[in-house]
C-alpha cells in the first residue's frame, strides 16, 4: 500500500473501532446500571441492549445503496450524526423507554456497508484483502475492549458517561472521515464489497449461506441474551463487584483468544471446517448450560472461558465461509445478508433474553442458549462439508465485447477454476478458485494483473 492508501484504511479501521465500542461499551454493564431507571424491568433491559441491532439488520444494505447516489462521506457522515444523536438521548435517559429510543438512532446509523464501499474505492485491487482483513481486526478489538473496558469505565464515569464517550467517539469519526480519507468525486461499484438488488435473490435462496447467516443469527443472540443475566449473576451469587468485572473479562478473553487459535488452524489449513464447527457448536451449547450450575467463580470463569473459545472461533471461521461460498462476483452481497443476520440476532438476544430473565429467572437463559447450539449441532451434521476454494478478483483493460467473451472462455477452462464472472459495468473479472489446483502460469499469461 501506498501512503495515502495505508492512512486512508487506517482511518476507516479506526472509524469502525469507534463506532463498535459505542455500541458495546455498554454491553457488560447496562443489565446492572438501567435497573434503577423508571419503569426499567428485565424484558426492557433486554430490549434495551438489543433494540440496536434491528435498526442496524433493516438499514444497513440501503444505507449503502444510498451511498451510490449521494456519496459514501456524505452517508457516513449522516449515519455518525444519528449515532452522536442517539447518544446524546441515552445520556440524558431518566426511564427505561428513552434509552430504548436512544439504542435504536443509534443503531440507525447503519455504516458497515458504506465503509466497506469506500474502502473499495480508496485500495487498489491487489491491496483490498489486507485492508479488509484490518477492518475485520477493528471489529473484533472493539468487542474485546468493551468488555475489558465497559466495567472499568463505567466506575469512573457512570452509564451517562459512556453514553457521553460514545458521542465524543462519533464526532471524532466525523472528523477522521472528512480529513483522513481523500474525497472520491467517482465512485466505483464493486460486487465484492457493495450489495447488489440483483443477487440478493440468489444470496438467500442458497441453503449453504443460509445455515451460515443463521449461526451468526444464533451466535450473536447468545451473547446478547447471556450478557442480559451474566453481570448481575456475578455480582448476586458470587458477591463479585461490578468494577471488578473487567479483570476477569480480560483473563477470560486473552486466553479465549489463545484457545480459539487451534481449532481456527485445523478449520482452514486441515480442511477440516465441518467438524471444527460441530465441536465448537457443541462447546457452546455445554458451556451455555453449564454456566447456570458453576458453584464458584474461578468455575464460572472456566466455562464462560469456553464459551468465547467457541464464540470467537465462530466469529473468525464464519465470515471466511461466506466468502468462500458466496456466488462468483457476489460476495459483497452475501456479506450484507450476513452482517444483516448478524445485528437481528443481537436484538432477538436482547429481547428474548430479557423476557427469559423476567419470567423464567433460574437460569432460563443458559438453559435455552444452551439447548439451542446443541440442536444446531444436529443441523450441522447435515450440511455438505464446505470446499476450501478462494476469491480472485482482477481489473480489466479496455476490451471490446468480443475480447471480454474470449477472455471468459479461456478462464473457463484453466483449471482449478471453478467459477468465473465478468462484470463489464466495472471492468472487474471475478473467479473462485480452488488454489491447490489452480494453473496459476496460465492465469498469468492470461491476465498478468492479478496477484496470487
Amino acid at each position: 500500500m501506498d501512503l495515502l492508501e495505508r492512512r486512508s484504511v487506517l482511518a476507516l479501521a479506526t472509524i469502525y473501532l469507534f463506532r463498535m465500542l459505542g455500541l458495546f461499551l455498554i454491553m457488560p454493564i447496562i443489565s446492572v446500571a438501567a435497573d434503577d431507571m423508571s419503569g426499567a424491568t428485565a424484558a426492557l433491559i433486554g430490549l434495551a441492549i438489543g433494540v440496536y441491532g434491528l435498526t442496524q439488520a433493516g438499514l444497513q444494505i440501503p444505507m449503502g445503496m444510498w451511498s451510490d447516489k449521494i456519496g459514501r462521506k456524505r452517508v457516513i457522515v449522516i449515519g455518525l450524526l444519528l449515532f452522536a444523536v442517539g447518544s446524546l438521548i441515552c445520556a440524558n435517559a431518566d426511564d427505561i423507554f428513552t434509552l430504548i429510543v436512544g439504542r435504536a438512532v443509534q443503531g440507525a446509523g447503519a455504516i458497515a456497508s458504506t465503509l466497506m464501499a469506500l474502502l473499495s474505492d480508496v485500495t487498489k485491487e491487489q491491496n483490498r484483502t489486507k485492508a479488509m482483513a484490518l477492518v475485520g481486526v477493528s471489529i473484533g478489538a472493539s468487542f474485546m475492549l468493551s468488555l475489558v473496558l465497559g466495567p472499568w469505565l463505567y466506575a469512573l464515569i457512570g452509564l451517562a458517561g459512556l453514553f457521553y464517550l460514545s458521542l465524543v467517539l462519533s464526532l471524532l469519526g466525523i472528523v477522521l472521515i472528512l480529513f483522513a480519507v481523500p474525497n472520491i468525486v467517482q465512485h466505483t461499484f464493486r460486487r465484492d464489497t457493495t450489495p447488489s438488488l440483483q443477487a440478493l435473490g440468489a444470496v438467500l435462496k442458497d441453503t449453504r449461506l443460509r445455515f451460515l447467516n443463521i449461526s451468526v443469527l444464533l451466535l450473536h443472540a447468545s451473547l446478547t441474551a447471556l450478557f442480559v443475566t451474566v453481570p448481575s449473576l456475578l455480582i448476586q451469587q458470587f458477591d463479585f463487584p461490578l468494577a471488578q468485572h473487567s479483570w476477569l473479562y480480560l483473563v477470560i478473553m486473552g486466553f479465549a483468544f489463545i484457545g480459539m487459535l487451534p481449532l481456527v488452524i485445523i478449520a482452514e489449513s486441515k480442511n477440516k471446517m465441518k467438524e471444527v464447527l460441530v465441536i465448537v457448536l457443541v462447546l457452546l451449547g455445554v458451556s451455555s448450560i453449564s454456566l447456570h450450575w458453576a458453584p464458584y467463580l474461578w468455575v464460572f470463569g472456566v466455562l464462560l472461558w469456553l464459551y468465547f473459545v467457541g464464540f470467537n472461533s465462530l466469529e473468525a471461521v464464519l465470515p471466511s465461509l461466506v466468502s468462500k461460498l458466496a456466488p462468483v462476483g457476489y460476495r459483497g452481497t452475501a456479506m450484507g445478508v450476513f452482517s444483516t443476520h448478524q445485528f437481528m440476532g443481537s436484538f432477538l438476544g436482547g429481547v428474548s433474553g430479557g423476557w427469559l430473565l423476567q419470567y423464567h429467572p433460574e437460569g432460563g437463559v443458559f438453559w435455552v442458549v444452551g439447548v439451542v447450539f446443541l440442536a444446531w449441532s444436529l443441523v450441522c451434521l447435515t450440511q455438505p462439508a464446505p470446499r476450501q476454494l478462494s476469491s480472485i478478483a482482477f481489473s480489466l483493460p479496455k476490451m471490446t465485447n468480443e475480447e471480454v467473451t474470449k477472455l471468459a472462455d479461456q478462464l473457463s477452462e484453466i483449471q482449478g477454476v471453478e467459477g468465473m464472472q465478468i462484470f463489464e459495468d466495472e471492468q472487474t473479472a471475478y473467479l473462485k478458485v480452488d488454489k491447490k489446483r489452480l494453473d496459476k502460469d496460465t492465469l498469468l499469461r492470461l491476465a498478468p494483473q492479478v496477484t496470487l
